[in-house]
């Protein structure tokens, strides 16, 4: 996330509400719109409340607006999905967070169904981690990758890359061997390519690189909640006041 100038809110239990409600009784019926009203450069915190429905629109949360709380009620009935691809992959999500100091409660950000155009040895992901110490990595979970010709789970983009997927359907798309090195055989032992209860055709195990991983239960657990990027450390508690933005 990029990091902001603004000074931070004083008061870290009090926020400004707006309100998202398809039916048109919030103070807007698009999430996107509620975040545009939130002035450049912001330094309080703003709770945006969304209410119940499948939001189908792309949301990005720009740089200069930090200190923004997206939240649903239950995470079964607040749902953002688009469908989106292309070149330019930094502009690729369903939802992009430029902004520092964001937190997401309470949504299902859907990105769930992965088509592969390739047409033959194109890489589903290429996640960039250069470090051990960094607490970033791409999880897939519950997915659903189907497409053309074949394709690699991923590949490094990173001597660290890191990418897990989890309970996802594998149609016969993705090759037998599953993951690539990129050429470098020496990031086979500091990339970390794991998979966990996968099933479908593409999800046999049987002839991938050795240098994946098959996941334990145990294995597993730390990338399937908060604990992969330390979130109960950092995650700041829900407002218990709530102001106007007016």
């Amino acid at each position: 996330m990029a990091s902001s100038s603004t000074t931070g809110p004083s008061d870290m239990s009090t926020a400004i509400l707006i309100r998202v409600d398809q039916s048109g009784k919030g103070d807007f019926t698009k999430i996107q719109d509620a975040i545009d009203s939130v002035p450049s450069n912001n330094s309080e915190l703003v709770f945006i409340w969304v209410k119940p429905g499948t939001y189908r629109e792309k949301i990005v949360v720009p740089a200069d607006k930090p200190f923004i709380t997206l939240s649903g009620t239950q995470t079964s009935t607040a749902v953002i999905t688009w469908n989106d691809g292309g070149d330019v992959l930094s502009h690729s999500p369903t939802v992009e967070i430029s902004a520092s100091d964001f937190v997401g409660r309470y949504l299902t950000f859907q990105r769930c169904h992965l088509h592969s155009i390739s047409g033959g040895n194109g890489a589903i992901t290429a996640q960039k981690r250069e470090f051990p110490s960094e607490n970033t990595g791409f999880v897939f979970l519950g997915c659903k990758i189907t497409g053309n010709g074949g394709a690699l789970l991923g590949r490094p983009w990173g001597s660290y890359s890191r990418v897990v997927f989890a309970l996802s359907y594998m149609s016969s798309v993705v090759q037998s061997e599953g993951w690539n090195d990129w050429g470098d055989p020496n990031e086979q032992s500091t990339v970390y390519y794991g998979e966990y209860k996968c099933y479908g055709p593409g999800a046999n195990r049987e002839k991938r690189v050795k240098w994946s991983h098959g996941l334990s239960n145990e294995e597993a657990s730390p990338f399937l909640n908060k604990s992969m990027i330390g979130g109960r450390g950092w995650l700041r508690p829900a407002p218990t006041q709530f102001k106007s933005a007016n």
